[in-house]
């Protein structure tokens, strides 16, 4: 089975081929065009920007997958070995997510094929089925750790589509949190991941920064008190009249950093234990992080069950964790996906309290 997917959330263009042979998935292709050098003038995402470029960048991202999948085939688009068609339908920007769907429902149509519409995040819960691709059944009851900029959940997964969520940030997503303490330090867009880049030079136990919620008896989070614990940090060092040093910057990086997984780390392991589950998953953007990863790792070796991470590659918003997730969704209901059914929820939501 063939299946093309269409991610076009945030500022992400991406189009992917998987196929799914023997219990296994393939990635035939995995093509992202990113619109980073577009918005860092802006310090963040503009909506109308991104659905512009997406329109013009879909149409040739398509292309480049197909011929990476398939080879120079020189075959009229009805032609070509796909058995179906998977595009994320929310959440992220409206007007973004509206190109890749209308594109999604077009190709769907003309070439007669089903489309399923993705929760973006089940996506990246799945990208954990990407890399050596064996569709692993012995993993459920599953815990889910999704960490994102828009995300911190806590989700608890009996099986494929089968979500409840036990924990979520009440306030700032950690994704968000990073960029926020990188923009404070002088950072350029992203932040994120240059707050992580630059704490590897820096002394994480410098500054005793606070753990929110970490000692509450739910497994929400909260990162705002954090962040702000930061802002108040820098007013303090430099009484507003001079820059950070860059060792100051290094170390703030690492503080903020170890606060903010060890309050992951310890609601992760917690609710783990609350579930007895047999796996622990991490999925989200900031699932690259180095310090995250190795720390998650530990915890399940720590605690003797089955640790998930994915591929680097895959940890940033892809179509091949879309793919996969359709893939799942056709399995468990292989009829009724109709182009004309599948609408944009830029507010979707996985799982249920």
């Amino acid at each position: 089975m063939k299946i093309v997917a269409i991610e076009t959330s945030c500022d992400e263009t991406a189009v992917a081929v998987i196929e799914v042979i023997d219990d296994r998935i393939i990635v035939l292709s995995n093509i992202i065009s990113s619109q980073v050098a577009l918005h860092e003038q802006f310090g963040g995402v503009v909506p109308a920007l991104a659905a512009r470029e997406h329109a013009a960048n879909i149409q040739l991202v398509y292309e480049a997958a197909l011929k990476e999948a398939f080879g120079n085939l020189k075959l009229e688009i009805r032609n070509y070995p796909i058995d179906l068609i998977a595009v994320t339908r929310g959440p992220g920007l409206g007007p973004a997510l509206l190109v890749g769907i209308t594109f999604a429902r077009t190709l769907a149509w003309k070439l007669q094929k089903p489309l399923i519409g993705v929760d973006h995040m089940d996506g990246h819960v799945h990208s954990n089925w990407l890399g050596d691709g064996t569709l692993n059944a012995d993993v459920f009851p599953a815990l889910n750790l999704i960490v994102s900029g828009g995300h911190t959940d806590i989700m608890l997964m009996r099986n494929h589509g089968d979500y409840q969520l036990i924990g979520e940030t009440l306030d700032d997503a950690v994704g968000e949190a990073f960029d926020k303490v990188g923009r404070l330090i002088g950072l350029a867009y992203p932040g994120g991941p240059k707050v992580s880049k630059l704490a590897l030079s820096g002394n994480p136990q410098k500054y005793p920064l606070p753990r929110p919620m970490l000692t509450s008896k739910n497994f929400d989070f909260s990162y705002s008190g954090l962040k702000t614990a930061v802002l108040y940090l820098i007013r303090d060092l430099t009484g507003g009249t001079r820059e950070l040093t860059d060792i100051e910057k290094a170390d703030i990086a690492a503080s903020f950093q170890e606060a903010a997984i060890d309050v992951l780390i310890q609601k992760t392991k917690r609710a783990a234990q609350a579930h007895s589950v047999a796996s622990i998953m991490l999925s989200g953007g900031v699932s690259a992080n180095t310090l995250l990863r190795e720390r998650l790792t530990t915890l399940c070796s720590s605690i003797g069950i089955q640790c998930m991470l994915p591929e680097m590659k895959y940890t940033t918003d892809n179509a091949a964790m879309i793919a996969a997730a359709a893939y799942f969704m056709w399995q468990k209901n292989p009829s009724g996906w109709k182009w004309e059914d599948c609408q944009m929820d830029a507010n979707l939501r996985l799982g249920t309290r």
